[in-house]
Formats: structure tokens, C-alpha cells, sequence
């Protein structure tokens, strides 16, 4: 149990704290609402997941190896969240092309391409699954601990901007703080 405590306090200190996911639903949701990024917050899940099943069949030893290719996806990623960030700059833009950018397809690219996502799994397996003693514990534990704290964590983060967005409304100067809040932290995920 010990074991459990520790992997699932891992797991909500990672997912819970700010991060490029978490401040895209925030700042996302502030310009178009909680429920509609129901379908990039599940995109956002599936792609953990797929970030999980890759690396309990060796894909984190292959990037860990190759830098470069590290490299690449930290250079993809901070531009792919940098344009979704900055669709919001502009608030009374095309709603519909907001939602497009915020859908399911989006969703599940944000964590394969986050450097975060990849140290967090990545430090998941190798320090809580050689602990386990079933193949359940190490191959499926772990992922679905991820999805429930994710669900929790992503739709809080969510749920605070649409809070926001109800409190401050139409308030342009909050809408692009949030906005460059996002920049930076995902110029810190990617040059740290």
C-alpha cells in the first residue's frame, strides 16, 4: 500500500501542478468555456495513455538515447501549444475555429509532444513499477492512475478558467495575461 501511496502522490503532484496541459485548458477555457474542451481534455488523456503504453514497450529508453529526437519533439511541442495559446489573443475571433483548434485530434498531440509528460511517465515507471509484483501492477496501474488524476486535475484547471471567464469576462488585459502566462510556461518546459 505504501508503494500505491507513493505512485498515486507522484502521480497528482505531476498532473496537478502547472504545466503546458494544464494552462492550455485554463487559458482555453477562459475564451470558450469549460464544456467545450471536454473533447481536448479527452485527446489530452488519450495521449498520456499513449505516452504510458510506449514506454512500457521501451520507447523513453530510445529518446533518452537519441537526444536529438528529444530535441525535436520539445521544438514541436512549444510551437504547436504556442500557436494554440496564441488563437486566444485576439478575443472576439471566430468561435468555431477556436473549437476546431481545441478538439480531440489536438488533445491527444499536446502530451506526446510535452517534454513534462514524457519525464513524468518516464520517472513513473522506472521508480514505482519494478516495486510491483503482477504484470497488472506494472503495465496497467500506472496508466490508469494517470487517466483518473488527469481527468481531476486538467477539468480543475478548466473549471478555474471558465470561473475566470464568468468573473472577468469581456476584461482583455486578464484574458492576455493568461495567455502570456502560458508562453512562459512553456518556454520554461522547453529551455529547462
Amino acid at each position: 500500500m505504501d508503494l500505491y501511496l507513493a505512485l498515486w502522490g507522484f502521480i497528482i503532484f505531476m498532473v496537478g501542478t502547472p504545466g503546458p496541459a494544464n494552462m492550455l485548458m485554463m487559458s482555453a477555457a477562459v475564451r470558450h468555456g469549460y464544456l467545450k474542451l471536454l473533447p481536448f481534455l479527452l485527446g489530452l488523456i488519450i495521449g498520456k495513455f499513449a505516452i504510458n503504453i510506449s514506454i512500457s514497450f521501451g520507447l523513453a529508453t530510445f529518446l533518452f538515447s537519441h537526444p536529438h529526437a528529444s530535441s525535436i519533439f520539445a521544438y514541436i511541442s512549444a510551437g504547436v501549444m504556442t500557436y494554440l495559446v496564441l488563437k486566444g489573443w485576439t478575443p472576439k475571433g471566430d468561435s468555431a475555429a477556436g473549437d476546431k483548434a481545441f478538439g480531440i485530434l489536438t488533445g491527444v498531440i499536446v502530451h506526446p509532444l510535452n517534454p513534462k509528460a514524457w519525464v513524468m511517465c518516464t520517472l513513473a515507471y522506472t521508480q514505482f513499477s519494478g516495486g510491483f509484483e503482477t504484470g497488472f501492477e506494472r503495465y496497467a496501474l500506472i496508466p490508469i492512475s494517470f487517466i483518473f488524476v488527469q481527468l481531476t486535475f486538467h477539468s480543475l484547471w478548466g473549471l478555474a478558467g471558465a470561473l475566470l471567464k464568468k468573473q472577468l469576462s469581456e476584461n482583455l488585459l486578464m484574458h492576455r495575461a493568461l495567455i502570456l502566462l502560458t508562453l512562459a510556461v512553456i518556454l520554461w518546459a522547453l529551455f529547462r
